[in-house]
């Protein structure tokens, strides 16, 4: 059976200009979407460091129905995971069920106690940057 010189070009796959042009498509695609995704990136990370402080604040609660007050600054949130040396007789924990998370930039929570304006304690991350204030992945996440 003899094959036909068309039908054999028929079958020789695509050109250069051909994948040049779906190459070009799928660029002008990804131009267009990449940005959108990307974006989307700081505000599931601030998403999640709100979630992890909500949880830290339940523990912080527990650790003081048990104790009586809430861990000092000093002894921090590692009180909940391990028994602070001293005032947290009645400390029933540990009240995380892991160690204390990393913020999701990598970063230790910061926790002090009083808090400022009447509060009794504060909990935050720096956000994205590392640095007090900031907008956008920079602003600070406070847990009220």
């Amino acid at each position: 059976m003899k094959v036909s010189p068309l039908l054999r070009r028929a079958q020789a796959g695509f050109t250069l200009l051909e994948l040049l042009v779906v190459l070009l498509i799928i660029a002008l695609l990804a131009g267009y979407v990449g940005p959108k995704l990307f974006s989307q990136v700081g505000a599931a990370k601030a998403k999640t460091a709100m979630s992890q402080m909500k949880s830290l604040a339940d523990a912080l609660d527990n650790y003081r129905l048990n104790v009586g007050q809430y861990p000092t600054t000093e002894q921090g949130l590692n009180a909940l995971v391990k028994a602070p040396a001293e005032g947290a007789s009645k400390w029933a924990g540990p009240y995380l069920a892991k160690d204390v998370p990393a913020d999701p930039w990598d970063r230790p929570y910061i926790y002090h106690r009083p808090g400022e304006n009447g509060k009794d304690y504060d909990l935050l991350t720096l956000g994205a940057d590392g640095k007090p204030g900031g907008d956008g992945e920079d602003k600070d996440i406070i847990y009220n």
